[in-house]
């Protein structure tokens, strides 16, 4: 029996070893993965949890919105060809509404360059002179003898710009009309061609004597147009009387198609206008107004001062007697006078400027060498 008993014994404690050793090899992990299968877990352990607290992710810098933008934007679009010549694009800030189809936010605007002048089209930039002038014309005569003291390609044909006002004056003034008359700005005045802008708003009602001052002194657009647009006949039969004008005066290179100036097909040459400078000197007027430093407009409701478009007329070196500015891109800045230099009566005439002092340089350049061509002259002449 007893052994028996050991033989029956021997296989049962096998199987137990056989089942320990499984056990011991089985991971606990799978263990407890095929525990919770069956049933929920109770609670996590103080690792477990240490593990699950989240922590702050640190955010990345958020970049601006132009740079957002410009990320969008390939360079390659940055930078586009008008007219063969590189520019540059600028995205303005006015919002685009949001859509699929919409590609970016921005608009975006082409910077062009400025138009060239006439006169640089026509190569007279490049053109050097003694006196080494900014202006691609220049005249200066003698008003009292017609002695062409200096000149720079006086003959070239150029749009005159706001030079036409001086015309425009000279036709007014010998008209006779009164200088009291009422004019009210109608929106038939305002700029076409240019789309300039004006402090004479539509309604306005001045006499036609400060239209004049206006014009000439501060060279207003609205102001000369009304002026042609209530001359009698109207603003054809005014046109028509500018150009005969012009041809009473011997200016057989100037043309006129309207009484401002913005329109580039208004044009003349140096020499038309030193012409012109002469007839109008003649006119008290005409020297008066254009000459006049500023001019203050009571309008009721509020007060408008203006002031002369030429700066010269503020320094007390010159003494002018009669003057008219210009400009538009067609004919750069522009500029006659009529002035009193060492004791001589002076005509100067300056056509096609680049910059906005560049007119006034050029004249005081001229100025100090007619002062200096005087004393020569003076030191030279013969005594007794």
């Amino acid at each position: 029996m007893k052994l028996c008993a050991s033989r029956a014994r021997k296989p049962l404690l096998g199987f137990a070893a056989l089942i320990i050793s499984f056990a011991l090899a089985v991971p606990v992990s799978a263990v407890a993965s095929a525990s919770s299968s069956k049933r929920p877990v109770a609670a996590k352990s103080a690792s477990t949890k240490a593990k699950s607290v989240k922590r702050p992710v640190a955010k990345k810098p958020v970049a601006s919105k132009a740079k957002r933008v410009q990320a969008k934007v390939p360079q390659s679009r940055v930078v586009a060809k008008i007219r063969n010549a590189p520019v540059r694009v600028a995205a303005s800030k006015s919002k685009v509404p949001h859509s699929s189809s919409v590609r970016s936010a921005r608009v975006v605007r082409v910077a062009t360059q400025p138009r060239l002048s006439n006169g640089e089209r026509m190569g007279l930039r490049h053109g050097t002179d003694p006196l080494d002038l900014n202006s691609s014309v220049a005249l200066v005569i003698d008003q009292e003898t017609n002695e062409v003291l200096f000149s720079k390609n006086d003959d070239a044909v150029l749009p005159i710009a706001s030079l036409t006002k001086l015309m425009t004056g000279l036709v007014i003034a010998e008209a006779g009309l009164s200088m009291e008359t009422p004019i009210t700005i109608t929106p038939a005045d305002v700029d076409t061609y240019k789309g300039s802008r004006s402090r004479l708003a539509i309604g306005t009602t001045l006499s036609r004597g400060e239209l004049m001052h206006l014009s000439l002194m501060s060279s207003e657009n609205r102001a000369a147009h009304a002026l042609g647009r209530t001359y009698p006949g109207g603003m054809r039969q005014f046109v028509l009387d500018m150009n005969a004008k012009a041809r009473e005066l011997g200016m057989h290179d100037t043309r006129y198609v309207e009484p401002t100036g913005l329109s580039s097909e208004n044009k003349s040459s140096a020499r038309d206008l030193a012409t012109l400078v002469s007839a109008a000197y003649e006119r008290p007027m005409l020297r008066d107004l254009s000459t006049s430093p500023g001019h203050q407009l009571d309008l009721g409701r509020r007060t408008l001062q203006y002031n002369n478009s030429n700066r010269l007329i503020h320094n007390p070196a010159w003494d002018i007697g009669l003057q008219k500015t210009g400009y538009i891109s067609e004919a750069g800045r522009c500029l006659v006078m009529q002035a009193r230099v060492a004791g001589r009566q002076v005509i100067m005439v300056f056509l096609d400027a680049a910059g906005t002092l560049s007119r006034n340089e050029d004249a005081e350049r001229v100025r100090r060498w007619v002062e200096s061509q005087t004393n020569i002259e003076a030191a030279i002449r013969p005594q007794g």
